[in-house]
């Protein structure tokens, strides 16, 4: 009766955490929205946008003009004559103002080159958005799985510990021996632990996935809820395939990234131009005034820029290699994806062609059996380890099988399968 007991807490304590969890419950498409708004990695990436477009703001900017001036030969010790006369006939003042005029259209060019930038750096916050979002389907789909294990384990505990009862009465009353009531009864330690490991696996699957939505946009006692199951589906690799090469926002990065090294290029080119600064000054000197205009223009003869040039040429192939690698990537994933999913059908199709009601079947058969003494302790033992082995592997099978379809969107870039 004392397992009975145990075993009666055991449920109790999995009823009540799910009946406290279903308060706030949560689906698929709840959480990955909920990480968009609120996971803080994701946040701190999309701040880059706004960075690079303060870039634009910069590289649009045109020099400022340079205000000088000057008063030269001041007296350290009174002068003979009158002050007034000695520093307007003896002292020298300057006031003017440069201005450096760029050649080679470079603002428009720095200008070309930060927003060039800015369109990758959006691609480039898509796809944290894209991996994400995968990474929230995938936690998900592991509070599932641990919840199906835990009501599996519940339900494996409640159904061993009748046997345990049954199998105390029948020792009590000399039906079976000792050992065989004792082997019977060190068999719901497993089952017992299975439900501890089960509760863990659970608590720490709902911790995992609220670090990822929003640690503070759901409560602690918040539940999923969503259909664990195999679902079948109709795909073939080269539509996944074309739909993710117009989707990947990676990819879209990565054909960017070519033209903003052309960009580069451009710019490193006009910034070997020289510019021109244009001055002008009026001075008063020995009580004449006078106006200066001047133009100085660096002479090109050593530097003209030639090892950015250089650079950014090679820069373009190599975001043209870059480009091709990001779209043989795309390419790769789908095909991965797609073949991971189509194994894990397949095995999900093995278990649903008639190992579940064999193994349910099994059981049933060997509990029947060995309650009236028509079959061995081991028999039934080994008939419900093989039954608890298979329920696992089922539910450890859809997991497989969600998985690999979550993979498949995040590889082709998008929810929305063809």
């Amino acid at each position: 009766m004392a397992s009975a007991l145990l075993a009666w807490i055991l449920c109790s304590r999995y009823v009540s955490g799910q009946t406290t969890s279903a308060s706030v419950t949560v689906t698929l498409d709840q959480a990955i929205q909920m990480a968009l708004q609120h996971n803080h990695n994701l946040l701190a990436a999309r701040t880059t946008v706004p960075q690079s477009e303060a870039q634009e703001v910069t590289a649009n900017l045109r020099p400022n003009p340079t205000l000088f001036t000057d008063w030269e030969y001041l007296p350290l010790v009174h002068p003979n004559s009158n002050i007034g006369d000695y520093l307007h006939d003896s002292t020298e003042g300057d006031i003017g103002m440069s201005y450096l005029f760029e050649r080679g259209k470079k603002r428009q060019h720095r200008l070309r080159a930060a927003k060039d930038a800015t369109a990758v750096t959006r691609f480039q916050v898509r796809d944290n958005e894209r991996n994400l979002t995968f990474q929230v389907g995938q936690l998900f789909i592991s509070v599932q799985l641990a919840e199906s294990t835990l009501e599996l384990a519940v339900q494996d505990l409640k159904s061993f510990t009748t046997t345990v009862d049954i199998g105390e009465k029948q020792f009590k009353a000399g039906g079976i021996s000792e050992n065989d009531y004792l082997k019977i009864k060190l068999q719901l330690l497993q089952f017992q632990q299975d439900v501890q490991q089960a509760q863990l696996a659970r608590a720490q699957a709902l911790s995992d996935l609220r670090q990822l939505i929003g640690y503070d946009s759901v409560p602690g006692s918040y539940d999923v809820e969503g259909v664990f199951d195999y679902q079948a589906l109709s795909l073939t690799i080269d539509e996944l395939q074309r739909k993710a090469l117009d989707n990947r926002p990676d990819l879209s990065a990565a054909t960017l990234g070519v033209a903003a090294a052309d960009s580069q290029h451009e710019l490193a080119k006009a910034n070997g131009k020289v510019d021109v600064t244009a001055s002008s000054n009026y001075s008063h000197v020995n009580a004449i005034s006078a106006l200066t205009f001047s133009v100085s223009v660096p002479l090109a003869i050593f530097d003209r820029n030639q090892g950015e040039i250089a650079r950014t040429h090679y820069a373009m192939t190599q975001a043209q290699q870059l480009q091709a690698a990001a779209r043989g990537q795309v390419m790769t994933d789908v095909r991965d994806a797609y073949e991971a999913l189509q194994t894990s059908d397949q095995i999900a199709q093995y278990y649903r062609s008639g190992y579940l009601d064999v193994a349910q079947k099994s059981r049933d058969i060997s509990e029947y059996a060995y309650r009236r003494g028509a079959a061995s302790l081991l028999d039934f033992l080994d008939a419900e380890r093989s039954y608890r082995a298979t329920q696992l592997a089922w539910r450890q099978a859809i997991a497989a099988y969600l998985t690999a379809l979550e993979q498949l969107r995040g590889a082709v870039g998008t929810r929305s399968l063809p």
